[in-house]
């Protein structure tokens, strides 16, 4: 069974079906969770004849809702017995794939369960996939868990 397992994190309906697998996960015994949310901060254009430069003042709205997603994380570890931990990164520029791939190699974690919209075609070209992206770059196993958009459909009858 997976004793350290890392769970990220990002607000949507997708990484919260993610959270209770890794939940249900650790039910086993030893087994601890580390919820991880990336913050990433926009560049701003500033008149310093510098360009871009990364001066979001503490306390971002961005930060604010990663705090709400961890200790809603919290409280599912508690109403779970679960042993598990929060984390808050900030990536400074760094690709939320990296940040997720850092952590999982400090914390030692030997499962990594991620949320996926499902996403394809235009919207993937537009939107990326970090799930997608954090496969190609690890050697760790990973459990996607897919967010179901719409009922699924039973066969007709002919």
């Amino acid at each position: 069974m997976y004793k350290r397992i890392l769970v990220a994190l990002d607000g949507s309906r997708a990484a919260r079906l993610a959270l209770d697998e890794a939940v249900k996960l650790a039910q086993a015994p030893e087994a601890k969770v580390i919820a991880v949310c990336v913050v990433e901060h926009a560049a701003q254009l500033v008149d310093l004849g510098t360009g871009f430069i990364d001066a979001l003042p503490a306390g971002t709205a961005a930060e604010e809702a990663a705090q709400a997603m961890l200790a809603e994380a919290a409280e599912v570890f508690a109403q779970h017995n679960v042993q598990g931990v929060t984390r808050e990164e900030d990536a400074y520029g760094e690709g939320v794939t990296y940040v997720l791939a850092r952590i999982a190699a400090e914390w030692e974690a030997d499962l990594v369960v991620m949320g996926t919209h499902g996403r394809h075609g235009a919207q993937r070209a537009l939107f990326g996939s970090v799930a997608e992206s954090f496969l190609r770059h690890t050697e760790l196993p990973v459990l996607l868990v897919r967010q179901q958009t719409a009922e699924p459909q039973t066969p007709s009858r002919v």
